[in-house]
């Protein structure tokens, strides 16, 4: 038995020794998005389907049911955000073959339905605002969150380039060098707050995607608890009816 008891412990430190090793190493921004938010929403929809959705699919998410979520009718969907298909009903799926995906970019891109779900936001948000410039990569950028991604940075209209700024920092009495800010090198056709929040919105909108029906099932939520707290308020007072002769 103690033999046993010694086994499962064993086994344990490790599983959570190679979930603590395959987790990000660095801090993590704090991703303050708002779920309410249809306007974030919308706008997080726009940046993924013109800068995302060309390699990294959402195959469990249809079109028309992101429309109704986000309160976009088919028309406005079609317009602005359906490049592969014209079918309202279609999974946001991409066209790009697994194969050649594979041979272009080194590995398949993969689908992000899940993402918010398997990272978390605070990654996500900390992957999308830390790219900068490194010559020493084939893709001419690395990522604080993600050392040594094999993502192009597609957003660097939007955000311009920037290079890290390094600083010898103490770590558990061992000097390292570490990154502590970033330097902008060119401009982007936004400013560093505004893309922020527009990485926040994209971030957002990823967070839907992972759970689609979650705002509708904690609205259903609060209304079943709203009505066993009045059948319980009730109760009390039939409960009082009854038993108030027998005393």
């Amino acid at each position: 038995m103690k033999k046993l008891l010694t086994a499962v412990l064993l086994s344990a430190s490790v599983v959570t020794g190679a979930f603590a090793a395959g987790g990000p190493s660095v801090p993590m921004a704090d991703a303050n998005i708002d779920a309410d938010n249809k306007a974030s929403l919308q706008r997080g929809a726009r940046l993924y389907a013109n800068y995302c959705l060309g390699c990294h699919g959402l195959k469990f998410q249809r079109y028309n049911r992101m429309g109704d979520d986000l309160g976009m009718d088919d028309e406005l969907v079609k317009e602005h955000l359906m490049f592969t298909t014209n079918k309202v009903a279609e999974t946001m799926d991409i066209a790009m073959p697994e194969r050649e995906a594979a041979t272009w970019f080194g590995q398949t891109p993969p689908d992000l339905s899940l993402i918010t779900r398997e990272k978390g936001i605070d990654y996500l948000y900390t992957y999308l605002t830390t790219f900068y410039v490194d010559e020493s990569k084939e893709t001419g950028v690395n990522n604080y969150a993600f050392p040594n991604a094999s993502m192009p940075w597609v957003m660097w209209k939007l955000e311009g380039w920037k290079k890290p700024i390094y600083k010898e920092v103490d770590d558990h009495g061992k000097t390292v060098t570490k990154i502590v800010g970033y330097e902008q090198i060119t401009e982007g056709e936004m400013s560093p707050e505004e893309f922020k929040s527009a990485m926040l919105d994209l971030t957002n909108f990823l967070h839907y995607v992972g759970e689609p029906i979650k705002q509708e099932r904690v609205a259903i939520g609060l209304k079943v608890i709203a009505y066993l707290l009045l059948l319980f308020i009730l109760s009390i007072f039939l409960k009082r009816e009854f038993w108030k002769d027998v005393h």
